[in-house]
């Protein structure tokens, strides 16, 4: 079976970032598409985060992660697509939270609020954290709003 492929996106503010979790993900055995920012030259998040986010949404990847200052930016822009649950987390403990009950497929950093050792420990807890299921199931398809259900 083939390494998982994980796109992994930033703007300038998280370029640095993003290039040692990059790394980082490449010595755990996953297939990292790094699509880009490629360096601390500023950019627009959007550009970044809307390639993922379709990468996601459309089933060609099961998970990605995005960096940006706040984390934010990148989560209203991924959110936007269906399938696509974009979790900004700042703790383990949220990342953990967002995977069990969320299943969230996107992780979020902001990377101008972590230190590096702080979102090497989130990225390790939301890949590792499965989602718990049974009475989580209905609340997450209950994201999926069509205009049908407005």
């Amino acid at each position: 079976m083939p390494p998982e492929r994980i796109p992994i996106a930033s703007d300038h503010a998280g370029f640095e970032l993003k290039e040692k979790l990059a790394a980082h993900l490449a010595s755990l055995g996953f297939d990292v598409e790094n699509l880009g920012t490629s360096s601390v030259a500023s950019t627009d998040y959007p550009d970044y985060a809307h390639p993922l986010a379709k990468e996601v949404s459309h089933g060609d990847v099961e998970r990605g992660v995005l960096l940006c200052g706040t984390g934010l930016g990148m989560s209203y822009v991924a959110n936007r697509y269906p399938h696509v649950r974009a979790a900004v987390a700042w703790t383990p403990e949220v990342a953990e939270m967002a995977r069990r009950h969320n299943d969230a497929n996107v992780l979020v950093l902001p990377a101008r609020l972590l230190t590096e050792e702080a979102a090497l420990a989130i990225l390790d807890t939301w890949l590792n954290t499965p989602f718990d299921g049974g009475r989580h199931v209905p609340r997450v398809e209950k994201i999926e709003r069509t205009e049908d259900s407005e």
